[in-house]
């Protein structure tokens, strides 16, 4: 079975980058453009994992991160932040919003695929 994972940025290139880098990777890779879009895709993309911005339009990623924890089915799906923002107040705040993880762009593939890896015990 293919490992799906949601990836939630408005920046297209980041959408490109982190496609592609998964995609070699192995894994199905679904792209939302900000965070209406992302809890929009939830019910048809059903991910395994779930990787988002912070700073995005109408729905930022805190709540995305918020939507997705308060959704019956996806509640359990491990969310990784990908963002320029490095600040400890907002590892906290995303934390306490239920993310899994923090990555921070710039990203190496091989360091983003591990951190997947070690996520979801592959």
């Amino acid at each position: 079975m293919t490992t799906r994972i949601l990836a939630v940025d408005d920046s297209p290139t980041i959408r490109a980058l982190v496609s592609k880098a998964l995609r070699n990777a192995g894994f199905e890779v679904f792209l939302a453009s900000d965070g209406v879009e992302g809890v929009g895709a939830l019910s048809e993309v059903d991910p395994h994992l779930i990787i988002t911005d912070i700073n995005m339009p109408r729905m930022d990623g805190f709540g995305l991160i918020e939507s997705v924890r308060s959704t019956g089915t996806h509640a359990e799906v491990p969310i990784l932040v990908l963002t320029t923002e490095s600040g400890d107040d907002l590892k906290a705040r995303a934390r306490s919003a239920g993310a899994t993880g923090w990555i921070v762009k710039p990203f190496e593939d091989a360091r983003l695929v591990a951190v997947i890896d070690k996520v979801l015990g592959r």
